[in-house]
């Protein structure tokens, strides 16, 4: 059980002391998408929802999800962020959601940009529901993250 830090020696669920890590500059960017039909996209694309702006929305709920992540994981560290950038992309297919998350601190910031990504889906999917059911979250994943003890990750697909 001790190869996974959020386990006490007896399995019990645990906060991890990161006390003694030293502060580095941490940097993670994660991806997601949201597939939404033919006239979903031209409705987003054209900005013709009544809920209002769909990608506007989206990148906010991104970014305070994203400040507030560790309300939304057990046991994650609060993270006092110090950029949150959400970059949204209507395609032929739907929506790609990118978001990268900075910070100065003794924990990482990947989950930070899995929540931001998360949370835009979600509420893309929101705004466009009454329109098409059809919709479909998936794919996300950390891209890359740099800083703290394990280095500089970079997905390889």
């Amino acid at each position: 059980m001790s190869q996974f830090s959020h386990l006490d020696h007896s399995g019990s669920l645990r906060m991890v002391d990161v006390s003694s890590k030293p502060v580095t500059r941490r940097r993670a960017r994660a991806r997601g998408r949201v597939g939404a039909s033919a006239e979903t996209v031209a409705q987003i694309r054209n900005d013709r929802l009544a809920k209002g702006n769909v990608l506007e929305a989206a990148r906010l709920a991104g970014i305070m999800a994203a400040k507030n992540t560790g309300q939304w994981i057990p046991l994650c560290h609060p993270v006092p962020l110090s950029h949150v950038q959400l970059e949204l992309t209507v395609t032929d297919a739907g929506v790609e959601i990118e978001a990268t998350t900075l910070a100065e601190g003794k924990t990482g910031v990947e989950m930070e940009a899995l929540v931001a990504v998360s949370a835009a889906a979600l509420t893309v999917y929101d705004m466009c529901k009454a329109l098409d059911r059809t919709m479909e979250i998936g794919s996300i994943r950390l891209m890359e993250k740099s800083g703290g003890r394990s280095g500089h990750f970079v997905r390889s697909d």
